[in-house]
């Protein structure tokens, strides 16, 4: 069974920096694009920055570039958000996706809590 696990969620001060992860299994891995998406209560699921499959990086929210970067390891079959300077608005649960070309087939993980908070 294809699953996503996300975990490294949690509260952090303002200004402070924690290391997202997110394992897959029952598929091939490396063939499949990541992506980290984030929905804050009250709002629309954000897409936040993705990864191909070539290891090809593409930001899409203004509002985390340059404190942001997504990376990925095949062997170890997990992709990866690390995220630093947190703001309070930055306070959302983040989900990780894998899709293939032009998004023909997807999977998504369950999410995990990330609060900023003083």
């Amino acid at each position: 069974q294809v699953q996503l696990v996300e975990s490294g969620g949690g509260l952090v001060q303002p200004g402070g920096s924690l290391r997202l992860s997110c394992v897959g299994s029952g598929f091939t891995f490396s063939r499949y694009h990541m992506s980290w998406y984030r929905q804050a209560p009250g709002k629309e699921r954000e897409l936040v920055v993705g990864i191909t499959s070539a290891g090809t990086i593409i930001d899409y929210a203004d509002s985390v570039k340059g404190r942001f970067t997504i990376s990925r390891d095949n062997f170890k079959n997990t992709v990866y958000l690390q995220m630093n300077s947190l703001k309070p608005e930055d306070t959302a649960v983040y989900y990780c996706k894998a899709s293939t070309t032009w998004n023909i087939q997807s999977y998504w993980g369950q999410g995990t809590q990330v609060t900023v908070s003083s």
